[in-house]
């Protein structure tokens, strides 16, 4: 991760894509705030570098919804499950 930062910057889609899989691997240990953390950097990177529209957004914000319906924050996951979906309509 470190490594990517240093040669493609901090806000790349490639920093972005690490973030998640290291998110994936804390949400699968349970490590709930520490995936939360590394999945909302992701989505912001991904927003600012791709912008809102664009399928990678869409999978950060289900990551993120799949998260939060885990940790009993129904009403945002679904809010984030729902723009998901639209973005991938498009």
């Amino acid at each position: 991760l470190e490594i990517r930062r240093k040669s493609l910057g901090e806000d790349h889609p490639q920093v972005a894509s690490l973030l998640t899989t290291l998110g994936a691997v804390q949400d699968n240990q349970g490590n709930y705030d520490e995936a939360k953390r590394l999945y909302e950097r992701s989505l912001e990177i991904r927003r600012k570098s791709l912008g809102e529209d664009h399928p990678d957004v869409a999978s950060s914000l289900y990551n993120l919804a799949k998260l939060l319906k885990i940790q009993g924050d129904y009403d945002e996951a679904k809010r984030l499950y729902e723009r998901s979906l639209e973005i991938r309509r498009k």
